[in-house]
């Protein structure tokens, strides 16, 4: 007998996974599918992308639609988007007679709360009267803004990081919590604080310039200097001004794209990111929202972006969800890319999470690890493209044919934040104090040399670069060219200076 005919008879579906087999659901997967046995075992077995958990028959929690939603929210967590589908295709008297039958349940209330707040429907039932106000979601589990919005009507407040446009959750994840106790801002302060003012800032220059080469070479774009010069000018004023905002956001795509491409508004027709693999025929990795469903999507994804802004959530958290959020959406004809990874640094820097006088180019790291990177956008777009129905003319124009807005609308962002704080932390950690301790050996390698021989700065300069491309020597061709005017002795001792500090 083979394991899945198995469990059909030893285990039956709970929770989200018995709703989305009762009413024929084509959703996005869940991380956590619950089953309950017939027996009183209790098991959990994980793998990277799901935790499939098997309760004792005690478990079982009935057969009616309230039954399933009230497990659902206890073990398996909020899920807007699977909740928005089951509102929308369920009895709606159904689902008023469990609310009716406990009205005063934690659990029916934050249900009730999510069914009017997913489907615009106001059902036929007072408002609560009494009773203490409840969360909606656990700040045990999930980020959280705080102070809530207290909402009478149900007695809940209100905690979530975005609204019915947009919401994206992030569920703390032990990973999460790992990385927010090594507090990479106090890290972060304690590495720069051993380096003067003044090498600080000639790092600072550097640290610009190759997150703007490296956010352009991810995607494989060589910019000419004008536009490298706009996008470092825009880094510059990161912690200054809040860029997730709609004029802002048109005009910082205007700067950095090629001015043909310029947009001046959201884009009006569907676009998606694929590749040619033969004459009319086109591999597709993913598919944007709508372009109808665009503008209430990123009215959402602004006014979460302000929530969050007031809500105490954490900046990586924050800047994850946003910048994640915006990619997603991809609102412009080209430029997507680069302000998604833009957001990151404007975000971070108004939180004061990167400390003054100091920028982390993110986008090195995740050019250096460029499957981790896609990983974290393939969360998202691996399973949703099992789900849009489109096809692509010989023009290569795309129509999409269902429904698809709740699905970019109700993203669980966790594996997002979870790879961006990796990347922040490899920055600090390499990129940073790589950078850091270049200069250090740079500038002890300079005043070594001008001992020797008391040339410019520049010939130093390009000395140590050479020998640096060339395992510690000056190569034939270059000694020719560039240092014909230097002894042999010179050079020996010069390049021995270089290998005893770069080796």
């Amino acid at each position: 007998m083979n394991e899945s005919h198995n469990k059909s008879i030893k285990e039956r579906p709970a929770g989200y996974e018995a709703l989305i087999a009762k009413y024929e659901l084509v959703v996005f997967p869940h991380w956590h599918r619950s089953f309950v046995a017939t027996s009183g075992t209790h098991r959990i077995d994980i793998t990277p992308n799901t935790t499939e958990e098997i309760y004792p028959s005690k478990y079982w929690p009935g057969d009616s639609l309230g039954d399933h939603l009230e497990f659902a929210i206890k073990y398996d967590g909020t899920n807007l988007a699977i909740l928005a589908s089951i509102f929308s295709t369920a009895p709606q008297n159904e689902f008023l007679d469990y609310v009716k039958s406990r009205p005063t349940g934690k659990y029916a209330r934050r249900l009730w709360f999510l069914y009017e707040f997913l489907t615009g429907k106001i059902l036929p039932l007072d408002n609560l009267k009494q009773g203490n106000y409840i969360d909606l979601l656990d700040s045990e589990r999930y980020y959280t803004i705080n102070p809530a919005r207290p909402v009478q009507r149900q007695r809940i407040n209100d905690n979530l990081i975005g609204d019915k446009r947009f919401c994206p959750t992030v569920r703390r994840t032990d990973t999460l919590r790992d990385f927010e106790k090594e507090d990479l801002t106090k890290r972060c302060q304690k590495i720069v604080s051993a380096y003067s003012p003044e090498l600080l800032k000639r790092a600072l220059s550097y640290l610009y310039t190759k997150e703007s080469k490296s956010s352009f070479e991810i995607e494989n774009i060589k910019p000419n200097s004008t536009r490298t010069e706009r996008f470092i000018a825009m880094l510059h004023l990161a912690k200054e001004e809040d860029f997730c905002e709609k004029s802002h956001l048109i005009d910082l795509q205007n700067r950095i794209v090629d001015p043909r491409f310029c947009d001046s508004n959201y884009r009006k027709s569907q676009n998606y990111v694929g590749e040619s693999i033969a004459w009319q025929k086109e591999k597709v990795h993913f598919v944007c929202p709508k372009p109808e469903d665009l503008e209430s999507l990123m009215e959402g994804l602004i006014a979460a972006h302000l929530r969050m802004d007031k809500g105490q959530v954490p900046a990586v958290i924050h800047a994850a969800a946003v910048a994640y959020g915006f990619v997603f959406l991809h609102p412009f004809e080209d430029g997507n890319g680069r302000i998604h990874r833009f957001l990151i640094h404007n975000i971070l820097a108004r939180h004061s999470f990167t400390p003054n006088g100091i920028m982390f180019p993110v986008s090195a790291s995740m050019l250096k690890d460029p499957a981790l990177y896609d990983a974290s956008l393939e969360a998202f777009s691996t399973p949703l493209m099992s789900l849009v129905e489109y096809v692509i003319n010989e023009d290569g124009r795309m129509t999409v044919h269902n429904d698809t807005a709740q699905w970019y609308a109700y993203i669980d962002m966790t594996t997002q934040t979870e790879k961006l704080f990796h990347f922040i932390k490899q920055t600090i950690d390499m990129e940073l104090v790589e950078e850091l301790s270049f200069l250090v050996k740079y500038d002890a390698t300079k005043k070594a040399i001008q001992k020797i021989v008391d040339m410019p700065d520049q010939q130093i300069d390009l000395f140590i670069r050479f020998c640096i491309q060339n395992s510690g020597r000056l190569s034939a061709r270059k000694r020719s060219s560039q240092f014909d005017f230097l002894s042999e002795d010179e050079i020996a001792r010069m390049e021995q200076v270089v290998q005893s500090t770069y080796s």
